[in-house]
């Protein structure tokens, strides 16, 4: 017979719903062999194309298969089997309470497909399970074993990543069982007793400090030993740093027990002791400090952990209450630990270096947006971090809110699936189990260098804390828990029942923990007086940075731009923006200027020259939002990139550019994290219009304007926020300057509005200057959009080479008779430029008056600069504000206080702007023009009266 006659009389043995099927599957194995089950694969290798043939035949000929089977069977039991692998974790035994309606899927029933358990035993099991060990012999054990590796008390999910080679590698090691650890019974005691220290830990605190928060672990008790065995898996792979973020539920424990954060310290945190000399990574920070310190459930921690060849470093990160948002300063640690940032270039990453973990809640994990804006992070080339390890502590409330009001779909892990990350649901109650999890997690990282997701399910057995009463609420479901046994008890019950501890060895480990628990504590001197020492800030982050230097030789300067215009031989760049570029390279001539772009540009250079990395991001940072920047060329050819920083020869450090996906508050949160971690890099953040930054408020409330107060967290990001009024409406004009003048206190950031090109160098060069040194602290600085191209804010270049940063600087061009002044204006920003512009097209008009006086650092304000520009003029009638946001936005209530201290009783101080609005400008361009020509004319008018003229 011939091959095609061959391959027709086998393919005729399948008919009517079957056939469907096989040619489905065919269709698959056409687009990608591995797409489809192995067994299936081996029959199309063998008889190619299925064929439809007469009806009939209901037993495949002995020649082609062996027994005679029926056909229609082993299709019905490859769909069963398939249907186990993808549909298995809907029968699982993954929950330690079980949830009131009895989890059932007709697909993973074998009735569904019309199969006996006849039908199956007579079915081969390599017919519809390839990789079947020796033990399995019949279909029948087929669905058994696959039933017990995929719906036990570990169920998965994999089916939706669509790397061949990750799903093969992920099924194999599933159907095979390699991922489970081997314990014996040293392993399995070993284990008993972490449980029983953990569940006497939150035993002991809850009956000593009665009714105080602590978030307890129990109920997710396994927590502890899996995140030990991930610090053991990282030590012996000589990981340099685990990166670590989570929630409150556990975090003491964890801080107790995995970062070694002594029990004494913990319990001093309850008693409030005041004088405790802690530094902020060991515990809370008291007000004797200088600063605000936070709750104890809000520390974070370091601890060292030494293996063979290598020492670990575990880091806890701070977490404010926004549980979620530590995910991207986590992610961001762990890159700036990757990083090289020693050599020019971009910054060599070795994904080996560092890793992270996020423990997620189950109500957030669905909930808070910025846990998708991270998952998308993950392998985006200016993010990715080498795969992160991502647990749910899944205790099954959300608060009060049950599941059904708290998401969308069947699990709160399911938005992981659209980053096709592996998923492992896992019953708490099963240590071993979750153990297990977490090393063929790990296994995963460091093979695919990817993220992976444990679904940890257990419970919580009190309120969300320990003050809230949670029956009233869920009434049905802590009854079960309140009958529920510890997870601890439960383990040594089953350790007894096999031999392998005796009866009461639980009761004795609990006793012993419990008396060194009461020992630690009672041996502590409780401080039953004393005052709070409320000292001043550190003397350093006090300072007012006006002692650094900044200017550069003109020699380097000139090097440096020369240095910026070279590019490889061949590198075809865009026409118009060749002509852009080499109008630069007589910008440094006596007589020209520095615009913006190219001031920015030096200020870069200059970093690099003096051994500071730099790391700048945003939505369109590569080319600048307003096309100004063009730090990544494309050749109009070959479409191939280069960066002009990355070969100047001067340079001694990495320069890393990225254009950043759509997001604000997972971008600000990882470059928040950068920062921290890499103190010496100076990384930047820009948004693409600064009230953009409103999406990432969060991290700028509770990290970048906080972080060091609470946590002594030292950070030198600089947000490059475009702001200025220019007619283009509410969304494009504000920044929201008024916000971070509101969080400005205790010299916690820089707030500046700088209004020329090398006020910009300058204040870039300082910021770099300061990121290792205790002086450091954000900038957040409003940068301009159509004054990128106005020469007015072009610099000469003795600007750079002479001077340093101005906080106040002077209008050239006045004052010069200080007999003469009498009316002095105060602003900031863009509008100062158009007083300018106003002062210079007046004609017949004498300024002699007046005197401008630019606020180029809002915080802190230059008061002492103020207070002597005014006693250089002792004729100063009145101070006038300016500003071009409305009256409660912008800089007035920030500034105002401060100006009423330093007017004289002789002065007024007036305020020239927009009336109080509810929205940041208007809309239309020819009514903000005529606002704008308003504000202009009073300020240079002396216009008095109506809503100008205030002083409360």
């Amino acid at each position: 017979m011939s091959k095609q006659g061959s391959n027709q009389s086998y393919w005729s043995q399948f008919h009517g719903p079957n056939m469907g099927y096989v040619e489905e599957q065919y269709d698959l194995y056409l687009e990608d062999p591995e797409r489809v089950d192995s067994s299936l694969k081996d029959l199309f290798e063998t008889y190619g194309a299925p064929v439809s043939g007469d009806e009939g035949g209901e037993g495949v000929s002995a020649s082609h298969q062996g027994p005679d089977v029926n056909v229609k069977n082993v299709t019905s039991a490859m769909k069963l089997v398939e249907a186990i692998r993808r549909y298995g974790h809907l029968e699982a035994d993954i929950y330690p309470i079980p949830p009131e309606q009895k989890r059932y899927s007709a697909l993973l029933d074998q009735s569904y497909y019309d199969l006996t358990d006849e039908d199956l035993e007579a079915i081969p099991a390599n017919w519809i399970w390839s990789e079947a060990p020796q033990s399995v012999q019949n279909g029948k054990q087929v669905v058994e074993s696959l039933r017990a590796s995929y719906a036990g008390t570990v169920s998965f999910e994999v089916d939706h990543v669509n790397n061949n080679e990750e799903r093969k590698w992920l099924q194999e090691s599933i159907e095979s069982g390699d991922y489970k650890v081997n314990f014996n019974q040293d392993d399995q005691k070993q284990l008993l007793e972490r449980l029983s220290e953990v569940e006497s830990f939150e035993q002991f605190l809850g009956r000593t400090f009665v009714a105080q928060k602590r978030f307890s672990i129990e109920g997710l008790d396994v927590m502890v030993p899996m995140l030990d065995r991930l610090v053991q898996s990282s030590s012996e792979n000589n990981i340099e740093n685990i990166m670590m973020g989570m929630a409150h539920r556990g975090r003491l424990n964890v801080l107790a027990h995995v970062l070694g954060k002594p029990y004494e310290r913990i319990f001093s945190e309850f008693h409030h002791a005041p004088n405790k000399e802690l530094v902020p990574s060991e515990g809370s920070r008291g007000i004797n400090y200088g600063w605000t310190g936070d709750v104890k459930y809000h520390f974070g921690a370091h601890r060292d952990v030494e293996g063979e060849k290598a020492k670990t470093r575990v880091t806890l990160s701070h977490n404010p209450s926004h549980l979620e948002y530590v995910n991207p300063v986590v992610e961001g640690f762990a890159r700036a630990a990757q990083d090289d940032r020693s050599e020019r270039g971009n910054a060599k990453q070795d994904f080996g270096k560092a890793f992270s973990i996020l423990i997620h809640g189950d109500a957030a994990f669905p909930g808070e947006g910025v846990v998708t804006e991270t998952l998308n992070m993950s392998d985006l080339p200016g993010y990715r971090s080498g795969g992160s390890i991502h647990i749910i502590a899944n205790n099954l409330l959300g608060f009060t809110t049950a599941q059904e009001d708290g998401r969308s779909t069947r699990y709160a892990s399911d938005p992981a699936k659209g980053f096709e990350i592996p998923i492992i649901h896992v019953n708490a109650d099963d240590p071993e189990a979750c153990l297990s999890a977490a090393v063929f997690a790990f296994r995963y990282r460091q093979k695919f260098h990817k993220d992976f997701l444990i679904d940890l399910v257990g419970y919580r057995r009190y309120g969300h804390n320990e003050m809230d009463e949670p029956r009233a609420t869920q009434p049905y479901l802590y009854g079960k828990i309140d009958e529920h046994p510890t997870v601890a008890k439960r383990y040594a019950d089953r350790l007894h029942k096999e031999g392998v501890v005796e009866q009461h060895a639980f009761d004795e480990l609990k006793e012993d923990k419990e008396k060194n628990l009461r020992g630690i504590y009672e041996s502590m001197k409780e401080n039953e007086t004393g005052e709070q020492n409320v000292k001043d800030l550190p003397e350093a982050v006090a300072s007012d940075l006006s002692d650094i230097q900044t200017a550069i030789s003109f020699e380097d300067l000139n090097g440096l731009n020369e240095g910026l215009l070279k590019r490889p031989d061949g590198f075809n760049v865009f026409k118009k923006l060749e002509r852009i570029l080499q109008r630069r390279e007589k910008a440094l001539e006596d007589g020209n200027k520095v615009d913006w772009a190219l001031g920015e540009a030096l200020a870069f250079a200059s970093i690099l020259k003096d051994g500071y990395p730099i790391r700048l991001t945003g939505q369109d940072s590569q080319r600048g939002t307003f096309a100004h920047r063009h730090l990544v060329l494309h050749d109009t050819e070959t479409n191939e990139t280069y960066c002009p920083m990355h070969g100047l020869e001067d340079a001694k450090a990495s320069f890393s550019i990225h254009n950043s996906p759509l997001s604000e508050a997972g971008v600000l949160g990882f470059e928040y994290g950068y920062s921290v971690q890499s103190p010496g890099t100076l990384v930047l953040w820009e948004a693409q219009y600064g009230d953009f930054a409103n999406a990432g408020q969060v991290i700028i409330d509770q990290f970048i304007s906080a972080g060091r107060a609470k946590w002594g967290e030292k950070s030198s990001i600089a947000l490059l926020l475009p702001h200025g009024y220019e007619g283009q409406g509410p969304e494009h004009s504000s920044a929201r300057l008024e916000r971070y003048l509101t969080l400005s206190a205790e010299h916690n950031w820089t707030v500046a509005n700088v209004t020329s090109a090398a006020q910009y160098f300058h204040l870039l060069r300082r910021q770099a200057i300061i990121g290792d040194r205790d002086e450091a602290r954000p900038l957040v600085l409003m940068t301009p959009k159509s004054l990128i191209r106005n020469n007015r804010v072009a610099s000469f270049n003795h600007e750079f080479t002479e001077q340093s940063f101005q906080p106040l600087k002077l209008q050239d061009g006045l004052g010069e008779n200080q007999e003469a002044v009498t009316r002095l204006v105060l602003g900031s920003g863009k509008v100062m430029i158009d007083l300018e512009e106003a002062i210079e097209n007046a004609e017949d008009e004498n300024f002699d008056h007046l005197h401008i006086g630019r606020v180029e650092q809002i915080y802190p304000f230059p008061s002492g600069q103020v207070e002597e520009l005014l006693n250089s003029y002792p004729n100063v009638e009145e101070i006038v504000w300016v500003q071009e946001e409305p009256k409660n936005m912008g800089s007035w209530d920030f500034v105002k206080e401060t100006l009423y201290k330093v007017t004289g009783d002789n002065q007024t101080l007036s305020y020239i702007g927009r009336p109080k609005r509810s929205s940041p400008s208007v809309g239309e361009p020819n009514i903000h023009k005529t606002e704008q020509n308003r504000i202009i004319h009073e300020a240079l008018k002396l216009s008095k009266g109506g809503d100008s003229n205030e002083r409360n």
